[in-house]
């Protein structure tokens, strides 16, 4: 098979907002909103505003509103720690390909 699938989940393309907060490519901390173009139990592939460097780590959290109409507290996600596989720039965003540390249920 030439061109097989590698992934070893589904991908779904659905965009999300995420809080991203990590380290950028050159040197400085940061916390961003990003959403993600598609995302899959092993990882995610997102837009950012800046560059990230190859192998770095990040936290993804979604933000979560503090309560809902029915008035109950949603339950938080825990944030997902992911390593950057790659990126490339378009214009002034940036494509990141992460894969997560410990796969989403």
């Amino acid at each position: 098979m030439e061109n097989a699938e590698r992934r070893q989940a589904y991908r779904l393309h659905l965009q999300v907002p995420m809080f991203m907060r990590g380290t950028d490519a050159y040197g400085e901390e940061f916390v961003d909103l990003a959403k993600t173009l598609d995302i899959s139990a092993g990882g995610a592939y997102l837009t950012s505003p800046r560059a990230l460097a190859k192998a770095a780590l990040i936290t993804l959290t979604v933000p979560a509103p503090s309560v809902s109409n029915s008035g109950l507290v949603p339950a938080s996600m825990a944030p997902i720690q992911a390593r950057v596989l790659r990126q490339r720039e378009v214009g002034d965003v940036h494509l990141i390909g992460v894969q997560f540390l410990k796969p989403l249920d």
